[in-house]
Formats: structure tokens, C-alpha cells, sequence
């Protein structure tokens, strides 16, 4: 059975830009890390149970796989999907660290939609897939789109392609399990700041290595200072030179040069 890759990215910056409802609207740039990627594939199966075999310490209902499935089933009504499923067991080869700000649950959500249109012949498009990505995770529609880096904003529904050289990132991701919600919400009642749309549309055509070269941790991403409070042991773990993905907990950087 084919193997599909579901890869993890990193948050170049991440900026809030302001308020939609209960959510945050933001900016951010979204690189993929092409060396740490989840493997996902459809294998046979006896029961008729919707199954999902792999290292998740969450109930199948809250896996992101399971919610793109429903909305998926959902958007298409298709019979052959539910067959699929009845035959079929995802299974899942964890890589990407879970609650690490690598976006390892959207992309196996977003990875599952392909194949299901692939395998199933559903003749979805891109941007259908994505807004069918929009109702599972914020993030889905990036990891849909498959770019190697871009603009995503608004609340993840806008994503751009952002034409660059990319260096080597190297990733470190403590053993700290952290809680988006709590992360924002300690945002949104202590740090709340929005940046204006001169500075937005300044980083929206800046190259990620020049972001990495000139701006430090805090000023890239909105949300480490809130995530360092709402979970003090992330000072333990931070180092000098490093930036902090999403929510976190992981810490990146461009990869020296072993020559160097």
C-alpha cells in the first residue's frame, strides 16, 4: 500500500493582526521541514469500525484524521469514502512531536484528505480541500496547499506562496506538552498588541532568512512570552540563536554548516 508523508512546518514569525470573534487573526510564515514528516497508509482491516492505528494518547474522535473524515464525508456525501473506511484502518507512523507547534496534527489531517481524493478518485480540488481543511484546524489548509513556505493568514484560510531559497532547519522539542488555547487566551489578556498593516505587509515580503538573521524569538513570534509564562519551564530549555514555532514547545534554527 502506498506510503504519503505528512509534514511538519515551522512558524518562521508569527504575528496576531487582531480579533475575529473568539478568534485570533494572524500572520505567519509557514516553511515545511522536509527531513521530519509522519507516514500515513490505508491498510485492510476485519471490523467495520472507523480505525486509527498509531501512537495518539487522544480518543479517535479528536484525532484530526477522524474530523477530516467526517468533514469530508460531510462535503461529499460519497458512498465509496464510507466503504473505504469500513475496509480500511489508517495507519500512522508518528514522527512529528505532538502539542510542539510543528503542526503534526494538520498535516496527517490534511495528508488523509489527498489521499482519500486521490485513492477514491473524488476529483477535488485544492482549494476545495482546503476549506473542507478549514472546518478540521486552522492549519490544514497549508499543509492541502503542500508549499515548501508561505504567507498564511486571516484565521489559516489565506494561504500564499512564498517564492524563496530555503535553508536547513534543524529542530529541538522539549518534552513539554503545551496547550494552544492556554497560550492564547494568556495573549489575549496580557499581551494583546496587534501589529499595523505596514508592519504585516513589511514581513510578508521578507526572505525567512533575513527574519532569522535580524529579528530575535520574541519579537518573531507573538506568542512566546505568553507561552513562557503560562509553562516557566521553557526557559530551561531555550538557548540563544533559537526561534519558537506556533504555540510551541519546539525551538529551531538554521542548521550549521558541519564545514563551518
Amino acid at each position: 500500500m502506498k506510503i504519503y508523508k505528512a509534514y511538519a512546518k515551522v512558524n518562521i514569525f508569527l504575528k496576531i493582526t487582531g480579533k475575529r470573534g473568539d478568534y485570533h487573526e494572524i500572520l505567519s510564515r509557514f516553511v515545511r521541514i522536509d527531513s521530519l514528516y509522519d507516514e500515513l497508509c490505508f491498510v485492510p482491516k476485519d471490523d467495520e469500525k472507523f480505525t486509527i492505528i498509531g501512537d495518539f494518547s487522544c480518543e479517535v474522535e479528536q484525532n484530526t484524521i477522524y474530523k477530516a473524515y467526517m468533514a469530508l464525508k460531510r462535503y461529499t456525501s460519497s458512498a465509496s469514502l464510507e466503504k473505504l473506511m469500513k475496509t480500511h484502518a489508517i495507519k500512522v507512523k508518528k514522527n512529528i512531536p505532538a502539542f510542539a507547534g510543528l503542526g503534526g496534527g494538520s498535516s496527517d489531517g490534511a495528508t488523509f484528505l489527498k489521499m482519500c481524493n486521490a485513492v477514491l478518485d473524488l476529483g477535488l480540488s485544492q482549494n476545495e480541500l482546503a476549506q473542507i481543511g478549514l472546518n478540521v484546524g486552522a492549519d490544514v489548509p497549508f499543509f492541502v496547499y503542500g508549499y515548501k513556505s508561505a504567507n498564511v493568514s486571516g484565521i489559516g484560510e489565506r494561504v500564499e506562496i512564498f517564492d524563496e531559497e530555503l535553508p536547513e532547519i534543524e529542530v529541538y522539542t522539549p518534552d513539554i506538552f503545551i496547550s494552544t488555547p492556554k497560550v492564547y487566551k494568556i495573549y489575549r489578556d496580557d499581551f494583546y498588541e496587534p501589529i499595523d498593516g505596514f508592519e504585516a505587509d513589511r514581513l510578508k515580503h521578507t526572505k525567512s532568512v533575513d527574519i532569522l538573521e535580524n529579528m530575535k524569538a520574541d519579537e518573531a513570534n507573538d506568542l512566546f512570552k505568553p507561552a513562557l509564562r503560562g509553562y516557566p519551564k521553557l526557559k530551561e530549555h531555550y538557548k540563544t540563536g533559537y526561534f519558537f514555532s506556533g504555540s510551541g514547545s519546539s525551538f529551531f534554527k538554521i542548521k550549521e554548516d558541519d564545514n563551518g
